[in-house]
């Protein structure tokens, strides 16, 4: 395997025996709730978490201060920006935190709060930064599929497919939501940080048409809505691929243009940086200076704004966990007291990070018929992992039978590695694919027309 290697993902076989506890688990749930669902997405800065020597203070400590974070806020979806580098190889000096150290916080944090909910996805460290994103998910909720999409400029941006695990998941009725997680080159370095979202976007905008079901979120480090790479997200030039986010669409709290850095009182709700006055206390590995800008965002697309794709954002659910609107300069557990969470999480907050973090909410229609997977036809496919004997199997979701399906496989450089034409006659295509470890892009087309894109590593 490559230093890509992706640590965690769902095998279509498990998927597949695992499916009649799934189908009880959402009958059951469906009689209780109805036609809908709702889920929690978070983000969250943590500093360093995991790094060696410790520069906060010691794992377990630190792990029991996420469980009191993650307990409270009850997320089904976890993006943790700014993890201490998990080594992805024998001899890789970039890693920093514990070899395994995923399964740590799965172990010590997550499970903690909730036990057994919780797996994480595949991560890479393709630019040997020595910080990382992780993305977790309620794994009684959704499945993972893969990273759609890899871009590296400093640090690593992953794109990565979820899907909603339905009653209805073998027939095809299948929802799927895709994450982004972000975290750009802090400082006055407003170049380098549109430099990496415009690659980021230039990545998305070859795999769609338009963005699908999607949030990409994370800490962004803008300093105002006019930076460069803001304005990627909310106003680029193809307005199919324009994200909103949701105090200023669709909540209509705030209006463009906004300065936040410059008049962070105008904000104060959303302030996410910094948790603490002191830049020595707790500790002196983040910045002080209390509540003074706004670096961490959960942009949406607007199929996530209208419902149109069967997952609707509950308009003002987003919000900075434990910013009262009192925090102006002050820490998160200065006085005047704040009474918008739990003293423990108050204080587990100012200890984890100098960062607040965000969350929202969504609905989801669990009920409905209408496929959201929507790259230029109404089909889906998933690669099944391992791959193993040469061989690359595929999963067709929702697929007619007797369909023209022709698979591209090509390497990062755009050199075709296996190219196959085969008719829909079961829901698994196999083609031959004898390559050496790397990273590849399948390309899948129905009659002519292309399907979708995956990334995906041998």
């Amino acid at each position: 395997m490559s230093k890509t290697i992706f640590y965690y993902i769902e095998h279509c076989s498990k998927i597949i025996k695992k499916t009649p506890l799934v189908v009880f688990f959402m009958i059951f749930s469906l009689s209780a709730k109805g036609q809908s669902d709702t889920i929690r997405i978070m983000a969250y800065n943590v500093l360093y978490y995991g790094d060696r020597p410790a520069c906060q203070g010691g794992h377990n400590i630190y792990h029991n201060y996420l469980k009191t974070i993650v307990a409270y806020c009850n997320p089904d979806i976890l993006g943790l920006e700014k993890v201490a580098a998990i080594p992805m190889f024998t001899g890789d000096n970039s890693g920093t935190a514990p070899k395994g150290f995923a399964d740590s916080i799965l172990k010590f944090s997550l499970d903690s709060a909730y036990v057994n909910r919780y797996n994480y996805c595949g991560f890479s460290n393709n630019s040997g930064a020595d910080n990382i994103s992780l993305l977790f998910y309620n794994k009684n909720k959704f499945g993972f599929s893969g990273i759609v999409a890899s871009y590296s400029n400093v640090t690593d941006f992953n794109t990565y497919k979820l899907f909603y695990k339905t009653s209805k998941l073998l027939s095809g009725d299948t929802i799927f939501l895709y994450v982004v997680l972000n975290h750009t080159q802090s400082g006055n370095s407003a170049t380098v940080r549109n430099g990496q979202i415009h690659g980021e976007m230039s990545q998305l905008s070859g795999l769609f048409t338009s963005l699908p079901n999607m949030v990409n979120m994370g800490d962004f480090n803008t300093h105002n809505s006019n930076e460069g790479c803001y304005q990627t997200l909310v106003a680029p030039s193809d307005p199919a691929f324009a994200f909103s986010d949701p105090p200023f669409h669709p909540d209509a709290l705030y209006t463009y243009p906004a300065d936040w850095d410059n008049n962070p009182s105008d904000y104060a709700a959303n302030l996410t940086t910094s948790t603490r006055i002191s830049a020595s206390l707790p500790n002196s590995c983040g910045t002080g200076g209390g509540g003074k800008s706004w670096y961490d965002h959960l942009f949406i697309s607007p199929s996530l704004v209208n419902g149109s794709r069967r997952i609707k954002y509950i308009a003002n659910s987003y919000h900075t966990v434990a910013n009262d609107g009192n925090r102006t300069g002050i820490s998160v557990n200065d006085l005047p007291a704040n009474t918008s969470a739990t003293t423990s999480v108050i204080q587990a907050i100012y200890q984890m990070s100098n960062k607040y973090p965000i969350i929202a909410s969504f609905e989801i229609d669990t009920l409905s018929t209408t496929n959201v997977e929507n790259i230029g036809s109404n089909y889906s496919f998933t690669i099944c992992y391992p791959i193993a004997q040469q061989i690359l199997r595929i999963k067709l979701n929702e697929f007619p039978k007797d369909q023209l399906i022709r698979i591209v496989c090509t390497d990062m450089l755009g050199h075709i590695v296996t190219e196959q034409t085969q008719l829909s006659l079961n829901d698994i295509v196999q083609v031959p694919f004898n390559a050496s470890s790397g990273l590849y892009i399948l390309n899948l087309y129905c009659n002519n027309s292309i399907v979708g894109k995956m990334l995906f590593t041998q």
